[in-house]
């Protein structure tokens, strides 16, 4: 019931979902990767000058520290990330053959990439499965119900969630639900000033304050 009202609250696929600027699979990874502590709003302002310098991983690998720093520095923890980006780049260009690969297992290999980051390349980038676990998923997911079947302290853990949310969604659409629970985060049931009155779930949310 669930994911079924979020889809008609939020239609459209996953590549449509996402509110990362992104042309490709290599510019969705770097976006996302800097999307850390940051708001997609800044990513998106920030993205445009990065990719036309550094329009694949071959550019970036290649890029000196310091002039990525200048091009993300408002992103935030801009030494951290610029790292991360060169080094993702590089081991793409070394391990992958300057294509960005599509198992888990590998993207959680690529610097600054883990499970969170993967999954939004596979579910976006690729059409494949996976549920990207952020905050707002979690947030959601206690606040519904959804977790009740774990440990109170698994419920925090991304990783248990995610298997726990896995078991819950069929495969093709696990994406579409993870970036509709985001959105609803986002926009009504936010963390600190939930709008239960105008929230679509309140009849079934075991949180609702109404």
């Amino acid at each position: 019931m669930v994911a079924n009202r979020l889809a008609v609250q939020f239609p459209g696929t996953a590549e449509e979902l996402c509110a990362l600027r992104h042309e490709t699979p290599f510019q969705l990874l770097a976006a996302t990767i800097l999307s850390a502590q940051c708001t997609d709003v800044r990513v998106n302002l920030v993205t445009p000058a990065l990719f036309a310098a550094y329009p694949g991983p071959a550019a970036l690998a290649g890029a000196e520290h310091g002039d990525v720093e200048e091009f993300i520095r408002s992103t935030g923890f801009f030494r951290v990330k610029a790292r991360n980006l060169i080094g993702m780049a590089s081991a793409i260009e070394d391990r992958f053959g300057g294509d960005v690969p599509t198992e888990l297992a590998d993207l959680v290999t690529l610097p600054g990439v883990g499970r969170k980051t993967g999954n939004v390349l596979r579910s976006v980038a690729f059409g494949l499965p996976g549920l990207p676990v952020d905050t707002h998923v979690l947030r959601l997911s206690k606040r519904l119900g959804l977790t009740q079947g774990l440990a109170p302290p698994d419920r925090d853990d991304p990783v248990e969630v995610e298997g726990l949310l896995n078991a819950m969604v069929p495969a093709p659409e696990r994406g579409t639900f993870s970036l509709r629970m985001i959105l609803h985060g986002r926009a009504v049931c936010t963390a600190r000033s939930p709008g239960c009155g105008r929230c679509l779930l309140a009849d079934v949310c075991p949180s609702a304050a109404i």
